[in-house]
């Protein structure tokens, strides 16, 4: 467990941003026109949110489909059209040759030659991977991974700058879908929420109820990942169970309606603009006409194994790809490795059908239906041995894929490649289950089946698959249960998939606890506030030896303005964001907590006053409350009473509290400091902060470890 990139991220003070929040109410009530105002202003920005994540996905989509084309092929006269589109016309006219759609080797040597086509699927596959490297390194290095990690951080209470600002936004979108497009194994569903969340800050930080409130950002980049995961997946109440069960620490109910209705507006958005022109949200959409038999119910707990030993492995060796990334990246470069793995990825995959396909392509093949007369080489009894060793090839090929390109300096997810592996792995299984059916349907184990009817539906084996693998790699499920019921309709399959999900869900905490992404957090150093909440380490540790007791406090006064600045300057390479105040600095009496940025806005206001002004933190003008530290005879007239900005009521424990107490402290009510009093005068004797606990809890788990 790291710490390595705590200084990176800020804390949130929760308590402080209630108390702000709540004196803003006050305001709101005292002016009813406002109180409209800011409740149309907060509805409004959702819809646009919404609005815009839609319109983004699908521009996304069309270029990241026509780029995936792009590497097989252009269209004649065309060129900005994929291969789909360019053929639309003869599809429509049920002609089965494209005219207009031209190979590479066509154009290049005039005849089919595959060593042509192999060369410029991997030529142009490694460039467009090389050159969106290059971008997020030079313009927007947070664009790179998934970014599920930290928006997991930023929702728990941290936050980094520019990890959500437009310029981020701009290189995800753009390198996102060039990532996908170049062939490597990579989605675009986990950088969805991503982008969502960057959308839903640049637009609510145009206004000042979300720009003054940290609460209220994190309702909108709540709301906003629901809507990229909704998105993602054509699934707006599983974008907001997901936002729910697996992003989000703290969830109140009108969290809820605003992620439903953002969700909602960001699929609509999508449906409107079609970017498949087939009416589906997404390319792997199916239904489903038949039932499961109870007999399957052996095989469906074999994907679930799958999916979790996938899963458990995927995240260990993932993890240990991303330690090896850390330890030799600066030698080997980002764009060097980027274009090393779309080499080696797209010059394997090539020669399998079902590897060379986008992944999102490939996932809607495997989970269609096969139809009366389908030409598709998955529905030929003949073929049924082939594609099964097809298949399997491509769950392992994809599997190492996924292993080595998650967390490369790339915008890059991990969903639908976990599905598409899944899903090959279900469709294989459901071949052969499907063959034995053909070649033996006397045995006892198919007596359920109808006879001249089909029994088995392979497609639903890749369902499931997808379902088991996308539960073992995130160890999230209720959430993919439904996300599952929404891309299908499958109402019948609701039992199955909660089965293999929970299957997949036991198996994989076998291998290891939590998803990739606490696993990449723990691994990376970011801070987190929701640990385990059973925390051996702080097992009858007191809060005494967790705290600080180099202080820097500020005493009541009064004191020079000139004196209160010195001493912010000089803190201000030291990080420190507050500062506790006590009668004096002999005494050390707790009289209050004041916020570095507070206290800068007030002294610059006092910037033009008189030498003789002194300023008052806190207490009366009595002889017995001025601090012994300042020798000082000026009149009262001349000093400046400052106390409106320091919170007398902190946040205080005695130095016996058990530690797993201030745990609970931070977890619930969400300080960002903790001021640590005497037992019996109320003297400053130390403080803790959310990142000393989080700090000293890693650092206990790695010495045990």
């Amino acid at each position: 467990m790291s710490t390595a990139r705590f200084d990176d991220f800020t804390t949130v003070d929760w308590v402080d941003d209630g108390a702000k929040e709540h004196q803003r109410q006050q305001k709101k009530q005292r002016h009813a026109s406002r109180g409209i105002y800011e409740a149309s202003v907060s509805w409004g920005v959702v819809v646009a949110v919404g609005a815009l994540i839609g319109i983004n996905t699908a521009m996304i989509s069309i270029v990241t489909e026509w780029l995936s084309d792009l590497k097989l092929g252009v269209c004649r006269g065309a060129w900005w059209l994929n291969e789909e589109f360019c053929c639309w016309q003869q599809e429509q006219q049920n002609n089965s040759s494209c005219d207009q759609w031209a190979t590479w080797d066509q154009l290049l040597v005039g005849t089919h030659v595959g060593v042509v086509r192999w060369a410029a699927f991997v030529a142009i596959g490694t460039g467009v991977a090389a050159a969106c490297a290059w971008l997020v390194r030079e313009y927007a290095p947070m664009a790179a991974g998934s970014g599920l990690p930290e928006i997991k951080a930023t929702l728990s209470g941290y936050a980094v700058r520019g990890f959500l600002g437009g310029w981020t936004l701009a290189m995800k979108s753009v390198g996102l879908a060039m990532a996908v497009a170049s062939g490597l194994s990579v989605g675009k569903e986990g950088p969805a929420v991503h982008m969502g969340c960057c959308v839903g800050n640049v637009v609510s930080r145009n206004f000042a109820k979300y720009r003054e409130s940290a609460a209220r950002r994190r309702e909108i980049v709540s709301a906003s990942a629901a809507a990229g995961v909704a998105v993602a997946f054509g699934a707006p109440i599983g974008g907001v169970l997901f936002s729910l069960e697996d992003l989000s620490s703290r969830f109140p109910r009108k969290t809820l309606w605003r992620s439903f209705l953002c969700a909602l507006v960001a699929t609509v958005s999508l449906q409107a603009m079609n970017p498949f022109r087939t009416g589906k949200l997404v390319m792997f959409q199916a239904s489903y006409d038949r039932d499961w038999h109870f007999f399957e119910i052996l095989f469906f707990v074999i994907i679930g194994v799958f999916g979790g030993v996938y899963g458990g492995l995927c995240i260990r060796l993932n993890l240990r790809v991303a330690a090896l990334r850390k330890q030799h990246g600066a030698t080997v470069g980002a764009v060097r490795e980027v274009a090393g793995l779309a080499l080696a990825t797209t010059a394997v995959t090539y020669a399998n059908q079902f590897t060379r396909k986008d992944m999102g392509e490939l996932l809607g093949g495997l989970l269609q239906e096969c139809r009366p007369a389908s030409a598709d080489r998955l529905c030929a009894p003949a073929q049924a041995p082939a594609v099964a060793w097809a298949l399997l090839w491509a769950t392992a090929i994809r599997s190492i894929g996924t292993v080595l390109a998650y967390g490369c300096k790339v915008p890059c997810g991990i969903f639908v490649p976990s599905m598409a592996i899944g899903a090959s792995f279900g469709r294989m299984l459901g071949t052969l289950v499907q063959m034995a059916h053909r070649a033996h349907p006397k045995w006892s184990l198919f007596a359920h089946c109808a006879p001249d009817t089909p029994c088995i539906t392979p497609a639903t084996y890749a369902f499931l698959g997808a379902a088991a693998a996308m539960s073992g790699v995130t160890k999230v499920t209720v959430a993919v249960v439904v996300i599952m019921y929404e891309l299908t309709g499958a109402i019948n399959f609701i039992v199955p998939t909660m089965l293999v999900v929970m299957v997949a869900k036991v198996v994989g905490d076998l291998f290891i606890a939590g998803g990739i992404s606490e696993q990449l957090m723990l691994l990376n150093g970011l801070p987190f506030a929701e640990e385990p909440d059973d925390q051996p380490e702080l097992l009858g540790k007191s809060v005494v030896a967790l705290m600080h007791t180099d202080i820097h406090a500020l005493p009541a006064g009064p004191l020079p303005p000139a004196q209160l600045q010195a001493v912010l300057d000089a803190s201000a390479s030291a990080g420190i964001r507050g500062f506790p105040v006590v009668d004096n600095l002999h005494d050390m009496r707790l009289v209050g907590y004041v916020s570095r940025t507070s206290l800068t806005a007030e002294l610059a206001s006092l910037s033009s006053s008189a030498p003789t002004t002194r300023v008052m933190l806190g207490g009366s003008l009595t002889p017995s409350a001025l601090s012994d530290d300042i020798a000082f005879d000026v009149p009262s007239a001349s000093v400046v009473s400052l106390a409106h900005v320091v919170n007398t009521s902190p946040v205080t424990v005695r130095p016996r509290t058990s530690a797993e107490t201030a745990a609970d402290i931070f977890r619930k009510l969400g300080p960002r400091i903790i001021l640590v009093t005497s037992e019996d005068a109320g003297q400053l004797v130390g403080l803790l902060t959310r990142k000393d606990l989080l700090k000293y809890v890693r650092s206990s788990h790695n010495i045990d470890s």
